[in-house]
């Protein structure tokens, strides 16, 4: 992700450098962990959270099973992510389920924060999983907030309850609680009112809400793209109403990142779930040891295999996957494959979710442009060309050129990423050859799932 980016390149640097030593010396592992604390302080994690980290993980680095290793770069580097998996919760956190329906879940937070559309893409998430949620329309103060949770709704195809902006919040509240009950529905996610700064005011009209809806969750919205703001806001809020979790957007956006890894230390409240997108369906449930994989450049297979089953077409992977095999994989499924990939989404996330594959692709970090200026040069091929890229020689690639209105540069940038696809599909196929005793399910490109 885009907010761990800067950390993500800094601490591998540092931890490359350990890798090629044969032992490591308490000076080795010293120098190390100054070069971490630099980039945790850098990426904007809270001061102590870092000094905690840091003693943590040097205490364990400097102990005789590392020292003493045959790999201790990597022993040291397995700390490191044991560590940080545990800073960040150290497992998912699921939502709460009430004894009988309907869970009420009250989202609360600042303007700003993406709190009405997180709203609505956390309905969209659990009505995926087959529940009924219903939204609620409780934020009377910002203007068109009703009206924006309203298309938020009919867009997922969820209800809203509102009652308009002459009524009182906890009002609305009540008369949404029966007309959930009556009609059914076994999720309530209450939209409360944000302000731009916090105040007693708004505190108490959310103590009110939730002293009557008695709610399972009360999940605060914040901004990862504040930094140290967030772990701020945090902090009042879970002192003043008591929260259950944590959803962090914008973890797309260009940022250090460090309320990620600051905000569950400094608070003790889980992230429950991240915002990576504006789309509706840009919220994924937060798993703090593949966060931490990512960071450290492991990779996060078990992400992007689950993203791949949901959005891949399982017919038309089987069938790639066999030309592939085969050694039939042409042009035309290269297309094909990339306009998959864009689906599951951006190219660049999807690379750095693979082991080892991120430095080596990154000729394949495609964007929409070139994504349609590719398509372009793939349609001015012959069908011979398309199945058999080697017979395209000089005066073949000129007339390509000219008719997708693209350079000769162009055409032999695409061949050269259309052969790194190939070692890309290649490398998938023997990650998930590691199972094949797998069946039902079909991971990424149709191959079987890396875990049963």
């Amino acid at each position: 992700m885009a907010a761990f980016a800067g950390l993500a390149e800094r601490l591998q640097q540092t931890f490359q450098r350990l890798r090629g030593k044969g032992k490591l010396t308490e000076a080795d592992v010293a120098e190390a962990m100054r070069e971490v604390r630099v980039a945790l302080l850098e990426a904007d994690v809270n001061f102590k959270v870092v000094k905690d980290f840091v003693a943590r993980v040097k205490e364990r680095a400097v102990g005789q099973e590392v020292l003493a290793s045959l790999t201790p770069g990597q022993q040291v580097i397995k700390i490191v992510h044991e560590e940080l998996t545990n800073l960040m919760g150290g497992s998912n956190a699921k939502l709460k389920i009430g004894s009988k329906p309907p869970t009420v879940v009250m989202m609360v937070g600042l303007q700003g924060a993406g709190k009405t559309t997180t709203t609505g893409k956390l309905a969209g998430l659990l009505k995926k999983q087959g529940r009924r949620p219903l939204l609620v329309a409780a934020d009377i103060y910002r203007p068109a907030a009703i009206r924006q949770l309203q298309i938020v709704g009919e867009k997922l195809g969820i209800p809203v309850f509102a009652m308009g902006d002459q009524h009182k919040p906890l009002d609305i509240v009540k008369g949404a609680m029966e007309h959930g009950r009556q009609h059914g529905n076994d999720y309530i996610l209450i939209d409360t009112a944000g302000r731009l700064h916090i105040n007693s005011e708004m505190m108490q009209e959310l103590v009110d809400i939730k002293g009557f809806a008695q709610p399972q969750e009360v999940l605060l919205v914040v901004d990862a793209m504040t930094g140290q703001d967030a772990v701020n806001v945090a902090e009042q809020f879970h002192q003043s109403l008591g929260l259950d979790g944590v959803i962090l957007t914008k973890l797309d956006g260009d940022t250090r990142g460090g309320a990620a890894l600051s905000v569950r230390a400094v608070t003790g409240c889980p992230i429950k779930f991240v915002g990576t997108g504006e789309k509706l369906d840009a919220l994924e449930p937060f798993y703090p040891d593949r966060m931490a994989s990512r960071i450290l450049g492991m990779g996060d297979v078990l992400t992007l295999i689950e993203k791949a089953q949901a959005t891949i077409d399982a017919d038309k992977a089987r069938e790639m996957e066999k030309r592939l095999r085969q050694q039939q994989f042409s042009l035309e499924d290269f297309l094909q494959q990339l306009q998959q990939m864009k689906s599951i989404g951006p190219l660049e996330e999807i690379l750095g979710m693979i082991p080892g594959m991120g430095k080596q692709l990154k000729s394949l970090q495609i964007s929409e442009k070139e994504l349609s200026r590719t398509e372009a040069i793939i349609q001015s091929m012959t069908p011979a060309e398309r199945r058999h890229p080697e017979i395209i020689n000089g005066s073949r690639k000129k007339r390509i050129a000219a008719g997708s209105g693209t350079k000769v540069q162009d055409v032999n940038k695409l061949l050269k990423q259309f052969e790194e696809s190939k070692k890309l599909m290649r490398h998938l196929g023997n990650m998930a050859g590691v199972s094949k005793g797998s069946k039902g399910k079909k991971g990424l490109f149709g191959l079987p799932p890396l875990i049963k």
